[in-house]
């Protein structure tokens, strides 16, 4: 078996060593293609791969079509939505993430942002506090979880909105349930976002919920920049001069945001929610220890498709 690492922004040295330790460790071939510069570069290296670990790399149809001994791809992170599920379950290819190993770099980049912004982003003048002010967690999964147990710390109060969560588990962790998003947005100082790019989600955020936010609200984006409305954001910053939006990931209209609404807006230069040596190197370790769970046992235990 012949495990590919195809990743156009590499793994840190230690992650790619300690993925190669447990890649031959089992008896399987390593192979990596790192900092490619096309497309071209990773159909040629896919074509005899067994198993693929990309980070945030495009696995397409292409992709998948190049490679014909391909029968796993991990995604070393949580978010999948780079992976074309419907191409790999046609093939039968297992496509998997890692959830859980960036989530504490995620979560301390969020309240990071929070402090970040509260402080008009460390330019002179009086900025806020965390403490005492609500959190609206929309999704209480991995990331939403540490957010919600990093912000107990500042003296934040928290509420959270998943319907895939039951009620007393979040009550059990000193967390306010929600009725829906709106009472979300409406008794939360700030927001932070931690759903994933689905059909049901994209563009999902806009001026409905953004309105029925606090003065002073802000909303924090650690997810994905698809599931903002970006033309209804501008409308509502536009309309309500005391919100603020922060997030990881640029909207396309990001500079035409920051020209208008100045320090009532950031965008990090490049996603860095991942970006430390410790998710680096959990995401890679993850991905292929289930590459070779999957080949000796079989395990599909973090297969997200059909």
């Amino acid at each position: 078996m012949k495990v590919l690492v195809a990743t156009e922004k590499p793994f840190s040295k230690v992650a790619v060593d300690g993925i190669q330790k447990i890649v031959e460790g089992a008896g399987y071939t390593f192979a990596k293609l790192e900092k490619y510069a096309s497309p071209a570069e990773l159909l040629a290296a896919v074509a005899d791969a067994d198993a693929l670990i990309v980070r945030s790399d495009k696995v397409t149809k292409e992709v998948v079509d190049a490679a014909k001994n391909l029968k796993i791809v991990v995604r070393a992170g949580a978010g999948y939505d780079n992976l074309d599920l419907a191409a790999c379950s046609e093939r039968g290819i297992v496509a998997m993430n890692t959830p859980g190993q960036n989530s504490n770099a995620v979560a301390e980049l969020a309240l990071c942002m929070m402090v970040y912004i509260s402080r008009n982003q460390f330019t002179p003048g009086t900025g806020s506090e965390l403490k005492g002010k609500t959190l609206g967690i929309q999704a209480y999964g991995n990331v939403g979880r540490l957010v919600a147990a990093l912000a107990k710390g500042f003296g934040m109060k928290i509420m959270a909105f998943d319907p895939f969560v039951p009620a007393e588990k979040m009550v059990a962790e000193g967390v306010e349930v929600a009725k829906d998003l709106n009472e979300l947005y409406s008794k939360s100082n700030f927001v932070s976002l931690h759903i994933p790019a689905t059909e049901q989600t994209k563009g999902s955020i806009g001026a409905a919920l953004l309105k029925e936010m606090p003065k002073g609200g802000c909303l924090v984006n650690t997810a994905r920049k698809e599931v903002i409305n970006e033309a209804e954001l501008m409308q509502v910053l536009g309309e309500r001069e005391d919100l603020k939006y922060i997030t990881d990931v640029a909207p396309a209209n990001y500079a035409e945001l920051k020209e208008k609404f100045g320090n009532r807006v950031f965008a990090t230069p490049k996603k860095m929610g991942a970006e430390t040596a410790e998710a680096n190197i959990n995401a890679g370790l993850a991905a292929a220890n289930q590459i070779v769970d999957f080949f000796t046992t079989g395990n599909k235990r973090f297969q997200v498709n059909k």
